[in-house]
């Protein structure tokens, strides 16, 4: 959605886009937080952070510690991939003096969701310890593949969403008579 709108109408809309979608975020962790909070609250086992076992509230709280934790790291790694894909796409695009539309979508969201990827993984194993490794496992290969695999499919999507972009391009640069190419023109 950022190349879109990078195209259509610059970096610093795209850049307030990435901060919308952050705060969407957090208001999703206040809804949870809230969901914790209100009551009837039950008894929380100070050794877990969570509800007894048994308890029908539990799995809520498991999901909602889960969840934090994981939006945590996912928040992250949000806001740097997304800042590394605006620039990237101005850059390429500078650089393509506004051609090959495909290298800029894809250039930038296939680097983006590199660092989306790593940072999401090595964050939600290192620093919130959401991810269990099994004992005997290897640490570096069991991180490896969690991240390839994520890189993998956020590859394929990429690839993926290249035509539907540039129909979408094409749709609403009529639509919205924008052109975002005057600047190559001269």
């Amino acid at each position: 959605c950022t190349d879109l709108i990078s195209e259509l109408y610059g970096r610093k809309r795209a850049n307030m886009l990435v901060w919308v979608g952050f705060l969407l975020n957090i208001w999703v962790v206040f809804i949870l937080w809230v969901g914790g909070v209100l009551p009837p609250r039950p008894h929380i086992v100070e050794a877990t952070g969570l509800p007894a076992l048994g308890d029908p509230n539990r799995l809520f709280f498991e999901v909602r510690l889960f969840t934090f934790s994981t939006t945590a790291a996912s928040m992250l790694a949000y806001l740097a991939a997304q800042f590394v894909d605006v620039h990237l796409f101005h850059y390429l695009r500078k650089l393509t003096k506004g051609r090959h539309l495909w290298l800029r979508n894809n250039g930038s969201t296939l680097a983006s969701q590199l660092i989306d990827s790593l940072a999401v993984v090595l964050v939600t194993y290192f620093f919130t310890h959401a991810i269990k490794i099994e004992q005997g496992a290897s640490v570096f290969g069991t991180l490896t593949v969690l991240i390839l695999s994520n890189y993998f499919f956020k590859v394929i999507a990429a690839l993926l969403d290249t035509i539907p972009f540039y129909l979408g391009v094409r749709l609403l640069k009529k639509f919205l008579n924008v052109d975002p190419d005057e600047e190559f023109r001269n």
